[in-house]
């Protein structure tokens, strides 16, 4: 009987133990992308120049540049700690770009600093990958169809424009960022920044026609802030 109640007593302790180690998840910051006033409408791509790609789509495409949802929602905002939170590791996975239809998926690729980039084409036809960099080592590359990803590496954060000098309708953004605190909204334009220690933070939201907005947010222990973001749109 000792022994039952001492193996039973030692694996409570390891549990209380376990959970100690564990400690708190952190604070948490939430919320919701929108906008106000009239976005301009899309216009629709002509894929006519590269008949491949134009046959995939029963409807002409519409360019991504701003993208609203329901409830005046805004989607591929990047929502990200600016200021507050260390520079944390790279994750190993990469980053995956890929080209298909013509068109850059996703729309808004968003990966930390020093994290491989993995850029593929899955198309039948060949193109010409050319990210505009100002802080980073600018290239330009060409990918034609069935040949292996091309693999690449940024070491300074910033938002990257990307186009095809081959197919000018296609447009994209990389989001090279300094930490793994960030989230790109989707449809609803909501997001959710977890696992933040204690402190004082600076929330970032950017938007590739509507600029950047930021607010400052203080921590104190495992609960959650909840913010906005409103942008004004322009016809």
């Amino acid at each position: 009987m000792q022994t039952k109640h001492a193996v039973m007593a030692g694996l409570a302790l390891l549990a209380a133990s376990a959970a100690a180690y564990a400690g708190p998840s952190g604070g948490t910051v939430s919320g919701k992308v929108t906008y106000e006033g009239t976005p301009a409408k899309m216009k629709p791509i002509d894929m006519s120049k590269e008949p491949s790609c134009a046959k995939m789509y029963a409807t002409p495409q519409l360019a991504e540049t701003v993208v609203a949802g329901a409830g005046n929602s805004l989607e591929n905002v990047v929502v990200y700690v600016s200021a507050g939170a260390p520079n944390d590791a790279a994750p190993s996975n990469a980053a995956t770009f890929t080209q298909k239809g013509c068109r850059y998926i996703p729309h808004l690729l968003a990966f930390q600093v020093n994290q491989e980039l993995k850029i593929s084409n899955e198309d039948q036809t060949s193109h010409n990958i050319h990210p505009l960099t100002k802080l980073n080592r600018e290239w330009n590359k060409s990918q034609p169809p069935g040949t292996p990803p091309i693999s690449e590496r940024y070491d300074k954060a910033e938002f990257i424009s990307v186009k095809c000098n081959v197919h000018p309708w296609m447009h994209g953004t990389l989001a090279v960022l300094p930490n793994s605190h960030y989230a790109v909204t989707g449809e609803g334009g909501a997001f959710l920044l977890a696992n933040l220690p204690p402190g004082k933070y600076t929330i970032t939201a950017w938007h590739e026609s509507y600029g950047e907005q930021s607010q400052d947010v203080t921590i104190s222990g495992s609960e959650t802030k909840t913010i906005s973001f409103v942008f004004k749109a322009k016809p």
